[in-house]
Formats: structure tokens, sequence, C-alpha cells
């Protein structure tokens, strides 16, 4: 069926007319944060009437995507070109780009250039902080006065010195007067995750993408939360639509998503991706640091970290955990005293000795000092926290171990899933003494079985018949000791054998132990050249002969 128009051609051809409304300006763009859109209206207009007023407001643009360099760029441009006028605050404006870019002595020499301002006051106050010149960051903190930009600064300092709750105040107290300062929600959020208050960084954060659902940093934080709260996929999924989002762009938020999803992914692509943001993203050195420990590239994570002069815990933490390896490593007591000193100096601190990685710092300092009933205080203090962590669970049971506790060390071992754990020596002798020391020495015997041929079975074997020897536990040492003098007929060995099979002999008398051993006994007797096995066996045989015992 062919329908009728409703309404006739127009005189003008059908020719749609254009409103002035719908012409975007420029305020439209920046309202709504669209950088990029504002950059192609400004370009459209400077090709018709090229002015400064337009490339100061592209250079903002850039400034805002993250495009530091560009922005840079064309302050540069204009303050060296001979323009009759130029603003006042092109040079601090130049400055703020050189901040960004990481060049900190360049701003500082552009600034020593450029008028007196607030805004210099701020970027030299962020300087002295970023080149670790606390002298003068002291000064120039004397010069911020009570106005929002100045305390946002100093706020900002705080959060990047872990003072963490002085940020949260000095945030809250911005935005009870200033409700519609909604982006300081994201850095109140920021804050609480740094305090591992996952929870309430979520239910602040959600204020903010509620109203900018389409937040780079708001989202990355939201997934950075999931991750903590649950798992590496949850923050993954999170991530998804934002690195779809960004995946052609080359910013810094495109940087510091590559360098989270790395982390999400349990360190898949940490080579290809962290390298190169060593010196962009302060995590990407301490997270690069840890693939290496997880790798086993002990020395690797040292030279990476070794001249790194530690200003927040998470650094002092690391660098002690990287030396107290390298010490137990190499034997170097050095570096042992340097990781002992970095873990009580923020596990001591005010700070920090409540949080959860202060106490875990406090713990590994006392495992150094070999204080273990100390190390249980404070890993009792946060062992519902990590009930399932392998690493956490092996810490455990170590420091139950040497503290005597033999029951708790043993469900803390088995509570290990981790294979590489499993099959470390530490961990299967570790293991083996408790097993014995919990009159469980089959399980012990057990492990040895499971063991290929070498020096570390060998050890084992050792332990197993010491131990078991030293409990009474006597069957189980007669088979170990069997064992070690077939390997190395030394008479400590045979001796060893001697003394824990005649002690079984006077276990089975004593009814403690099954008459059914006697001839396995005899047999493990026979396994030797020592012509006092002979006389061992007729007193045995004897006995089973008095008491109807065929062996």
């Amino acid at each position: 069926m062919i329908l009728s128009r409703t309404k006739p051609v127009s005189a003008d051809g059908g020719k749609k007319s254009v409103s002035k409304r719908d012409t975007p300006k420029l305020e439209e763009f920046i309202k709504k944060r669209d950088y990029t859109g504002a950059v192609t209206f400004l370009e459209f207009n400077e090709s018709s009437s090229p002015n400064i007023e337009i490339d100061l407001w592209i250079a903002y643009c850039y400034f805002h995507l993250g495009d530091h360099r560009k922005a840079a760029t064309i302050y540069e441009d204009m303050q060296n070109k001979n323009l009759p006028t130029k603003p006042l605050e092109l040079l601090t404006y130049l400055a703020c780009c050189y901040f960004f870019l990481g060049m900190y002595s360049e701003a500082e020499k552009i600034l020593s250039r450029a008028p007196e301002s607030s805004l210099k006051t701020r970027i030299l106050f962020h300087l002295c902080h970023k080149m670790n010149d606390d002298e003068k960051l002291k000064v120039y903190h004397t010069k911020l006065e009570d106005v929002i930009e100045d305390q946002l600064s100093l706020a900002s300092i705080h959060y990047l010195r872990a003072h963490y709750q002085q940020a949260i105040d000095i945030y809250k107290k911005v935005l009870l007067s200033n409700r519609d300062y909604f982006a300081l929600n994201v850095y109140v959020a920021l804050c609480y995750y740094k305090l591992d208050y996952y929870d309430a960084a979520q239910e602040v954060l959600q204020v903010y993408l509620q109203r900018y659902p389409d937040s780079a940093i708001a989202i990355n934080l939201k997934a950075c939360n999931h991750f903590r709260l649950y798992n590496g996929k949850a923050a993954q999924a999170e991530m998804k639509n934002l690195t779809e989002k960004l995946s052609g762009s080359c910013n810094f938020g495109n940087d510091l998503i590559q360098h989270n999803m790395v982390v999400f992914r349990a360190g898949e692509g940490a080579l290809q991706v962290l390298p190169n943001l060593v010196d962009v993203i302060p995590e990407a050195r301490l997270n690069l640091v840890i693939y290496y420990l997880r790798h086993d590239e002990i020395q690797d994570a040292y030279e990476l970290i070794k001249d790194l002069e530690p200003t927040v815990p998470q650094e002092y933490i690391l660098k002690g955990i990287v030396n107290a390896v390298i010490g137990q490593e190499t034997g170097s007591r050095e570096n042992i005293k340097i990781a002992e000193q970095y873990f009580h100096l923020v596990g001591s601190s005010t700070s920090e000795c409540d949080t959860i990685p202060g106490r875990q710092s406090m713990s590994s300092c006392f495992f150094l000092y070999r204080q273990f009933e100390e190390v249980l205080v404070y890993l009792n203090s946060i062992k519902t926290y990590f009930s399932n962590e392998d690493n956490f669970n092996m810490n455990y049971a170590q420091a139950q171990t040497a503290a005597g506790y033999y029951k708790e060390a043993e469900e803390a071992f088995l509570a290990v899933r981790n294979e590489k754990y499993k099959n470390d020596y530490t961990y299967i002798s570790l293991l083996s003494y408790c097993y014995i020391m919990n009159k469980k020495s089959q399980f012990a015997w057990e492990l040895y079985m499971r063991m290929d041929t070498s020096s570390e079975s060998f050890n084992l074997l050792q332990l197993i018949g010491n131990t078991c020897y030293k409990v009474g536990d006597f069957w189980y040492a007669t088979k170990a000791f069997d064992m070690l003098e077939r390997m190395d007929s030394t008479p400590e060995n045979w001796e060893g054998k001697r003394g824990a099979a005649c002690g079984t002999f006077q276990y089975i008398i004593a009814e403690k132990l099954p008459k059914e051993l006697l001839p396995e006994i005899i047999q493990l007797l026979r396994n030797t050249s020592n012509s006092q096995s002979e006389q061992i066996i007729r007193v045995i045989r004897k006995w089973g002969k008095d008491n109807k015992i065929a062996c």
C-alpha cells in the first residue's frame, strides 16, 4: 500500500533550517566534560579566526584530557612567539604541565620567572613534596591560605604522605559548605580505600558515580574496591567498559588502567606493562617488585627497590620483605637488620600500629627476632581476615611450630593449598615434625615415602628418626634409622636403629604395640652388617617362642 503525504513539500525543497540553538557552545562541552568535543569545536573556530584566547582554551582542554605534552607544546609556542601581550600566568600554566609530566626541575626553573600567585605557591608546595625537600615544604605550607584551592592542595599532600584521616577531615570540611563539589567524594573514597575501609569507600564513591557514571577515575576506584572486597574477576568486570572506551587513547588514565589490570589478573602481562610505568605510576615499581618476588627473581626485586627511599608504609614494608628474603638467601645479617628496622618502624608507628599491615609488620619483626610468642600475639589478632590465605597460614604454622603449639601448627599447615609451598622442604619437614609431636608419625612417614631420593629426603629421614626416638615412637624411628643405615652405614645410624628396635620390642612386651610387628623388626635388624643384630634377634625370637608368636 502506498501512503500519501500528510504534509506538503515545503517551498524550499524540504531543506531543514538550522537554528542558532543547534550550534553548540564551548561552555556546553566544558560542562559535560567533553574535552575532545571542545578541542574539535575550538580548532574549527581557530581555523577561521586564530587568537590567543582560543589557544589557551585548547591547551586547557588537552590538559584535562591528560595530554599534558600537547598542552605544554601550546604554552611553549605562545611563550616563544613575539606577542604584544601574553597572559600573566602563562609560565605557571606551563609549569603545571611540566609537573604532570614528571619534569620537576624544569617546572621549578620556569616558576622562578613566573609572577607570584596562589597557583604558583601551590605548585611549588607540591614540587617540594616530589623533590623530598621537607624544609621548603614547611615554608610553602605556611604560605597556604584558608581558601578552598589551598586547602585542597594541603589535603592532597596529606594523602600523598599517607596522612589519610587528616585529608578526610579537610575534604569533609569543604564539602559541608560546598555540597555541589561532587569530585571531593572521590577523594574521600580514595582515603577510605587507603585505610582499608572498602565498604565506606564504595558508599561515598557511589554519590559521585550516580552523577558521573562514566568517570574513568571513579570507575577505576570502584574496580579496586571490588578487587579488595571480592576478587580480580569482579574488578575486571567493573573495568570492562572503561578499557574498551580508552583502548585507543594514550594518557595517564590509560596507563593507570593498564597497570591495575595487571594487578587484577594476578600479574599477567606484568613484564609487558609495568617496566614502562615504573617512573610514571608510583605503585608500578612496587607491583613489579612483588611480581619478581612471586617468581623467585629475588635479585631483580632487590635491584629495583634498593635505591628507593621509602616514604609511605607500603614502601617500607616491601623494602623490608625484599631485604628479609635476600638476607635469608645469602645469610646476610646486614640485610636482616635492615628488614627488622623497617618492619619495626611501620609496626610501631601511631598511624599503622592498629592496621592490618602494621600488625603484619610487627609480627614479621618479631619473627626475625625469633620471638615467636610475640609473633603469635599479632598474627592471632588478624587471623580472621586471612584464614584462607596461603601466605598467612604458612607463616602462622611456622610460628606455632616454633612456639611449641603443634596441634594448631598442623591445622595451619593443612590449610595451605599452594602446591609450591606443599612441595617445599620447609613445609614438609615442619609438618612432619608436627605430625610426630601430635602422635601421628605414620603421616610423617607417608610424606617421606612420597619424596624422591635427594639430600632433602635424607634430611627428612634423620628428622623422623631422631624426633620419633625422642618422643618414644620407636617403631617409626626403627624404620627411619634402617633406611638411614642402608644409605650411610655409620655407627650413629646403627645405634639409632638398635635403640629404636629395642624400644619397639619393649612396647610389644608391654602390649603398647601389636605382636605382629615382631617379624618386621627382625627383618629390619637383618639389614645390617653389624654383628650385634644377631644377639638382639635371638632375644626377640626366644620371647616370641615363649609367647607362641611365629617370628
